[in-house]
């Protein structure tokens, strides 16, 4: 048995970022993981491995439809799917074992297994028994699914499933047209799948700025991507190698089925605190299943935290690292704050999508007087150039006060572009300051002046 100041349960971008932190105050600390591997979820079966699919998978899409414009003949390339795989899990290992070398020269300690938390103080990993001043329970989340939708993870899929499928499916149907969906929807049909994607609302992408829904949805469209929207999935069959998805159009309630290869069930992810004893202990839950936690991070057990995923707010990385960082500094006897009106989202299609802030709806809801500001990446000329012209920046603003309220692009490196409207936000920034700001040429983010100025007398280029 150990003393520690600090025991974060998982090792995620939110626990193993709070481990850290909290070892850079001088604090003791440890980290519970039973995974073989350290990074969560996220590096492991999410963000990173779907990234490298996303990124080969674009490149194979480059080849095929703009190589022969710039002048680069040739055969189009063929595709290895285990060397994919095989790329893919070099990835993986290159960022776990980064993690890895971190904890060391942190000097934190990995506690390898699965941890419960028996009562306040104390922290158990298999048989032995640790005790810890405080706890930070950081244990993720988990692929949701649906009633009679029964997943195998080899002809009916999670997202986890989906990135390692045995081969490039013939057809592909996605229920969900989330993050999730659209990004691994994308990847299979570049690769050459038939993919059909089946959404329960009448747009993709809930909760985003409903300009973005539509061109977002048209530009899929037109690469190949088939949509069913406003059905509810009553059920999926499986056999050993394909499956059958049966659903029912709301607007008339007419049944219908579609057979698949694969079916990924794309429907969103839920909160994992399965195995903690928290009801015993008496840690509040939200009716969602979420850790309910205060300002601090802290649950109303004292000296027992939680952060990311299995706390309410975006199931997003970097929410969880901020929260990290947060709780850390908080248990080192800080102020750790995180601004949750300024945490963006992104999705790594091509184009990407990103956004931050505000929407006209969440601003109409508040009955908040804002102005528009929009600018087309057709007159952006670096876009232009690199066949990469759909799309548009949009910068919404106080209509008294011009201070920017918040930010939706989609078009080409829109996840890097959203933190020049991040850092205006975090600042108090107004569309006029982002104007005025002198921006290299030619980049795409010209783009994000171009809307700023928008907001005022004009864009240069439209």
């Amino acid at each position: 048995m150990a003393n520690y100041d600090v025991i974060v349960i998982g090792a995620g971008p939110g626990g193993y970022v709070c481990a850290i932190r909290c070892a850079q105050l001088g604090l003791k600390t440890a980290v519970v993981e039973g995974r073989e591997t350290l990074g969560g979820t996220c590096l492991n079966v999410g963000c990173i491995p779907s990234k490298a699919l996303l990124h080969a998978s674009h490149q194979l899409h480059e080849a095929e439809h703009n190589f022969a414009k710039m002048g680069l003949k040739g055969k189009s390339p063929s595709v290895d799917w285990k060397q994919m795989q095989a790329y893919k899990e070099e990835t993986i290992e290159g960022n776990t074992k980064g993690i890895e070398f971190l904890f060391k020269k942190n000097k934190i300690d990995w506690l390898k297994g699965w941890g419960s938390i028996p009562a306040a103080g104390q922290v158990k990993v298999g048989d032995e028994v640790h005790e810890a001043k405080n706890i930070i329970i950081a244990s993720g989340s988990e692929p949701a699914s649906l009633p009679g939708v029964e997943v195998d993870e080899k002809v009916v899929v999670t997202s986890t499933g989906a990135l390692s499928l045995g081969k490039v499916p013939k057809k592909m149907v996605v229920i969900g047209a989330g993050v999730i969906g659209l990004e691994l929807g994308s990847v299979y049909q570049r690769l050459g799948a038939e993919v059909t994607v089946i959404e329960f609302l009448d747009v993709i992408t809930p909760g985003m700025d409903p300009e973005v829904q539509k061109t977002f949805q048209r530009i899929l469209k037109k690469q190949g991507l088939k949509f069913v929207m406003g059905a509810a999935v009553q059920k999926t069959e499986a056999t050993k190698t394909k499956a059958k998805v049966t659903y029912k159009l709301r607007k008339d309630d007419s049944e219908h089925v579609i057979d698949a290869d694969t079916v990924l069930v794309a429907t969103g992810r839920k909160p994992f605190s399965d195995g903690l004893g928290l009801e015993a202990l008496g840690v509040e839950m939200t009716p969602h299943g979420q850790i309910k936690v205060g300002a601090d991070w802290q649950t109303n057990v004292p000296g027992i935290y939680a952060i990311g995923d299995v706390t309410e707010g975006p199931m997003l990385a970097h929410k969880a690292e901020d929260e990290g960082m947060a709780a850390a500094e908080q248990v080192a006897g800080k102020h750790g704050h995180v601004n949750y009106g300024v945490i963006p989202g992104v999705i790594y299609t091509w184009p990407e999508v990103a956004n931050v802030g505000e929407t006209e709806e969440t601003l109409n809801a508040q009955g908040r007087a804002y102005k528009i500001g929009k600018f087309m990446f057709m007159g952006n000329g670096r876009a232009k150039a690199n066949f990469a012209a759909d799309g548009f920046v949009k910068i919404l603003a106080d209509k008294e006060t011009d201070r920017i309220l918040g930010g939706h692009i989609i078009g080409p490196a829109a996840g890097d572009l959203i933190h020049e409207v991040c850092v205006a936000m975090e600042f108090g920034a107004s569309a006029e300051d982002l104007a005025l700001t002198c921006h290299a040429h030619p980049t795409y983010s010209e783009a994000v002046r171009e809307a700023a100025l928008a907001c005022g007398d004009g864009p240069i280029h439209s």
